[in-house]
């Protein structure tokens, strides 16, 4: 897809990118700048769309800011919580996913059919905790539940188009100490369903589209399918910290499986990047 960079850049810099590389499970005790900002660098390879058999690669370089206020942080984790919603057992805060587009004609599935543009997400959630542990040599864990739902919306940089809404909840094991006191594991499952125009953006083949391979599909709402999303994170130095993730989703039973576009019933995503801290602030807060 073609994209200006200077507005790519500005809405990936809306992302709370900085938190995926500092993942690291903040303790009750740990005290954090109040406010910090730096630069990410990342690298990523995803399907050109849920269940799609080709795939594209992206660097993403964005500059991040993180601020920890008495009632509201921002950037710490998610785009923006209040601390008065914030209890030893739940969070409510927003939340924002986003996803690269798709060139059709680079795309045999879609070859002839408009692109698919940059998507993103946005909308609330309720960040349950489950459950606590703690090991003799390996840090500090902590299970999540996170019940997610997002308005879904597209752009080619010109306009915005809204293109449904998601129901995504996401059970997260995050663990601090892993392999040494700075390195952060996180495991996460999270199944989708999705709303019709969703899977209309996605999987519907008007008439206008048929070909001698691509015969007209209605698409219908429901479930999207499902991802395995496994993330390593630790400390180059002291202020840059490396992520490494990979992810596998599965859409088997799918609501729109028998759509022309749906060519795999499973899809995998690998990323790769760092966030480098350039400046924090002298005062320091508790990081919950």
């Amino acid at each position: 897809m073609k994209i200006s960079t200077r507005y790519l850049l500005l809405v990936l810099a809306l992302l709370p990118l900085g938190a995926i590389a500092q993942e690291d499970i903040t303790l009750e005790d740990d005290m954090r700048p109040v406010w910090e900002g730096g630069a990410f660098l990342g690298v990523f390879n995803n399907p050109e769309y849920p269940a799609s058999n080709q795939s594209n690669t992206n660097v993403v370089p964005v500059p991040y800011f993180i601020y920890r206020g008495e009632t509201l942080r921002v950037g710490d984790g998610s785009i923006a919580r209040a601390v008065a919603l914030d209890k030893s057992w739940y969070e409510l805060d927003l939340s924002l996913a986003a996803s690269f587009g798709a060139n059709s004609e680079d795309n045999d599935a879609r070859v002839g059919m408009p692109d698919l543009d940059f998507n993103f997400e946005l909308g609330p959630q309720l960040k349950l905790r489950l459950s606590k542990f703690e090991f003799d040599r390996h840090g500090k864990g902590e299970l999540f539940l996170n019940l997610q739902t997002r308005a879904v919306f597209s752009t080619d940089f010109s306009g915005i188009d809204h293109r449904g809404y998601v129901f995504q909840p996401d059970l997260r094991y995050r663990q601090r100490g892993w392999l040494s006191e700075k390195t952060a594991l996180s495991i996460s499952l999270s199944p989708t369903w999705a709303s019709e125009k969703l899977h209309d953006y996605f999987y519907q083949v008007d008439q206008e589209f048929v070909t001698a391979q691509r015969n007209q599909y209605d698409a219908k709402a429901g479930y999207l399918g499902t991802r395995l999303l496994v993330s390593v994170s630790f400390n180059a130095t002291d202020d840059l910290r490396v992520f490494l993730g990979a992810s596998t989703s599965v859409h088997s039973g799918a609501a729109n499986e028998d759509s022309p576009l749906f060519i795999d019933n499973s899809t995998y995503s690998i990323g790769v990047g760092m966030v480098w801290q350039l400046w924090e602030s002298e005062q320091k807060v508790s990081g919950r």
